[in-house]
């Protein structure tokens, strides 16, 4: 009787987590595309602004110490750089958000300690109370357990072993359901973390090859222009290092958050099991007797 309605719950979740994922994506592509037009327009025209330059002209020279200007020569690169690191920016404050939103209304510590405390006192209405007030991912995994540990207090048809393994298995469900939003477009910032550098380094290569041309078909050595072709160039270092280094430690923050909120459904989720464990055997105890 028990075993049909086990999968039926997983194929009920199936369209939200599809809905969910598919929401995801369309937000990422909404979020790359407006990154690269706020970019070009940041780039074609603040960057790239006329008063920027020598005689008025963007095609000139920088001005000596204008670096909106020299960031402008640092050519074609320099937009998708800059795209990347509004998406690093982007994608952070969405995480920050949505991982907040996962801990609920109090310190994830400060809930585990009381959901613990009812348990020990086998308050099981209240624990599930602490749980409504808390909101968020975790207090939802912890929920989801203590609700299932109601209905088999009051299964008469399961061992004991059972039981535990229904408990643990709801938890288990529960737990993989909620994991997948705290870690989406974390990806994202992974890749971010990977290219950006490189993406920076062929911007340098194609400045540094501009610069030589240039010095080769002029004939004569120009320190002056070698040097402004070069600065232009590590440019696209600069940024694409920048984007890197914000996108790693990103990344890292937001999955040691992760790590730390997993860690408290998996310390909950064991004062449940335990706690279910020590009553359900009091009672086998006193049956027996």
């Amino acid at each position: 009787m028990n075993k049909p309605a086990a999968p039926a719950r997983p194929a009920a979740s199936a369209a939200p987590k599809g809905d969910a994922k598919s929401g995801s994506s369309l937000f990422a592509v909404i979020v790359i595309v407006l990154a690269f037009v706020v970019s070009y327009i940041i780039f074609q025209f603040v960057l790239g602004d006329s008063s920027h330059f020598q005689g008025g002209n963007n095609e000139n020279n920088p001005l000596p110490g204008d670096y909106f200007g020299t960031v402008y020569k640092g050519g074609f690169i320099v937009p998708f750089l800059m795209t990347m690191f509004l998406m690093v920016i982007t994608f952070s404050i969405e995480r920050f958000l949505t991982i907040s939103k996962a801990k609920g209304s109090k310190g994830i510590e400060g809930f585990v300690r009381s959901i613990r405390q009812k348990l020990n006192v086998n308050d099981i209405t209240g624990a599930i109370a602490v749980c409504d007030q808390q909101k968020g991912s975790v207090a939802n995994v912890v929920k989801a357990g203590l609700l299932k540990y109601q209905e088999m207090a009051r299964e008469r048809g399961m061992e004991k072993d059972q039981k535990i393994l229904a408990i643990q298995k709801e938890i288990e469900e529960s737990t993989a359901l909620e994991l997948p939003m705290l870690e989406k477009n974390l990806v994202i910032l992974s890749t971010l973390a990977s290219i950006a550098t490189l993406v920076g380094l062929l911007g340098t290569v194609f400045g540094m090859i501009k610069a030589f041309s240039a010095l080769a078909q002029a004939g004569a050595p120009d320190a002056v222009g070698l040097a402004t072709g070069i600065s232009e160039a590590l440019i696209n270092t600069a940024l694409g290092i920048g984007t890197s280094a914000l996108a790693i430690v990103a990344y890292n923050f937001f999955t040691s958050k992760i790590d730390e909120l997993t860690y408290s459904i998996d310390e909950a989720g064991f004062s449940i099991i335990q706690t279910f464990a020590a009553q359900h055997g009091e009672e086998r105890t006193h049956g027996a007797a």
